[in-house]
């Protein structure tokens, strides 16, 4: 009895022993994840709310910054916002419902919708749709605001087809928008109603809201590094704004099929015609069992890892688009017991606005910081000088962009990708010469999937019809 005794005792505390050690664990984790965003927002890298949750169990938890670029009201794990084409989940899971019901097929062709959309409906279906593989023409360019009456207005006037369905990838709303019709024609009620009664509801989101207007209790407004806020934008109706827990509340329905079977998540979660870019719910990558999708939508940017093998997810949501893609990375390393390390500070905020003002008063501030910071700032990360370049290109300042992508070749001479950027701007500027040897250049250092040779092409048809 005695032996017995002792035997229980000692399985007792070796099981306490247990316990401790993955508490220390995880404990460890959540003081790193913690100097990480931490130091990351001392940077101005981050502004936003984060979520760590391993095994069912909140690991880190915690608000950085404002929730507009007034700075007077903090964030706090109840604000709300906006997470771009995360949002666009919830008209595909809805469409797996219904098919799950049995009220629809995902081969079934729209034109069985009668929505008066040109001959093309008959050849495109549901998969098609949920894929992105439709062809079906934008709806969109750029910024330009597109409300539901425009996308209706787009596609019943476009005859033809970008491709063929099935036969190429294009990621756009158009899509969405259909996914959206389709299933307030097939429910008899509102995309929104349908949302409500068949996700919100049974799954207790209960801090979620469809396209919120300013002033709605908890939203968030984005704005940029001026602290000047993003513009409030018309758009096809549909988003769903919601704060962190309920957007890891439905991360969780997904993963244990309260919503879908599994065989559905699946079906959602791999893109038989585009495998590499990716379906409905972001992108999987089979080898490491893990979903990762992100959303961006003017200068909001959110994004979640989702571990399926070590049972982790990671959510970062944030109104201030910066580096909440290379955070998200960086805590799925910390939290496998990778290396990792916390981002430097940012050279492309460091030199942006005078580059907007002045480029050559920028490039002389860059070259200052490099001589007197170089460990403090991200001289050794190209995407940054690749960033302000192509946003200079956007805003029509063709000269300041070629400036600081010609820096940037100087700064890393054998990256394909800054020559394919560079010769982008020298294309712009009709400088075609200077175009050709640039993207000659990026083939030469490893090309750049096949870009710069579509360019050159492009190049050398339009300097043979002069």
């Amino acid at each position: 009895m005695k032996k017995i005794n002792l035997l229980i005792i000692l399985f007792l505390s070796l099981n306490i022993f247990a316990q401790k050690i993955v508490f220390n664990s995880n404990q460890e984790k959540a003081n790193q994840i913690g100097v990480l965003m931490t130091k990351s927002y001392e940077r101005g890298l981050f502004n936003g709310n984060v979520l760590v949750v391993k095994k069912g169990k909140i690991i880190y938890q915690k608000s950085f910054g404002f929730t507009d670029e007034t700075k007077q009201t903090p964030l706090n794990k109840k604000s709300i916002f906006n997470i771009g084409s995360i949002a666009k989940e919830f008209n595909a899971v809805s469409i797996m419902i219904l098919v799950e019901s049995g009220l629809l097929n995902l081969d079934d062709s729209i034109s069985k919708f009668n929505f008066g959309l040109p001959k093309w409906e008959e050849k495109v279906t549901i998969r098609h749709l949920i894929n992105y593989a439709s062809g079906i023409p934008r709806i969109e360019s750029g910024l330009n605001a597109v409300t539901d009456a425009d996308a209706w207005k787009i596609l019943k006037s476009n005859d033809s087809l970008l491709f063929e369905p099935g036969t190429g990838y294009k990621y756009d709303n158009g899509n969405v928008f259909l996914q959206r019709r389709i299933i307030e024609k097939v429910s008899g009620m509102s995309f929104e109603e349908f949302v409500i009664k068949n996700i919100i509801k049974p799954l207790k989101m209960t801090n979620s809201v469809f396209d919120p207007k300013l002033g709605y209790k908890s939203r968030t407004s984005c704005y940029d590094m001026d602290k000047v806020r993003c513009p409030e934008m018309n758009f096809i109706s549909g988003w769903l704004w919601l704060d962190i827990n309920d957007l890891y509340k439905w991360i969780d329905a997904m993963n244990h099929n309260r919503l879908i079977s599994k065989e559905s998540f699946q079906t959602l979660l791999n893109n038989p015609y585009a495998k590499d870019e990716g379906g409905s719910l972001g992108r999987y990558f089979e080898k490491d069992d893990l979903q990762r999708h992100n959303g961006v939508s003017y200068k909001f940017e959110s994004i979640f890892l989702n571990d399926f093998r070590n049972d982790i997810t990671i959510i970062l949501v944030s109104n201030n688009l910066n580096k909440v893609w290379d955070l998200g990375h960086i805590i799925q390393n910390l939290m496998l017991g990778k290396e990792y390390e916390i981002p430097k500070k940012s050279i492309y905020q460091a030199i942006r606005k005078n580059a907007l003002n002045d480029v050559n008063k920028a490039i002389a501030n860059y070259f200052l910081l490099k001589k007197s910071y170089i460990n403090e700032y991200s001289f050794e990360n190209p995407g940054e000088l690749n960033k302000l370049g192509y946003e200079l290109l956007r805003l029509g300042k063709i000269n300041e962009s070629i400036a600081i992508f010609m820096l940037a070749t100087r700064e890393f001479p054998k990256e394909s990708n800054l020559f394919d950027s560079l010769g982008e701007a020298y294309f712009t500027n009709r400088q075609y010469d200077l175009a050709l040897e640039s993207y000659k250049k990026a083939i030469s250092f490893g090309g750049t999937n096949g870009n710069a040779e579509k360019m050159i092409e492009k190049i050398e048809k339009i300097i043979g019809e002069k």
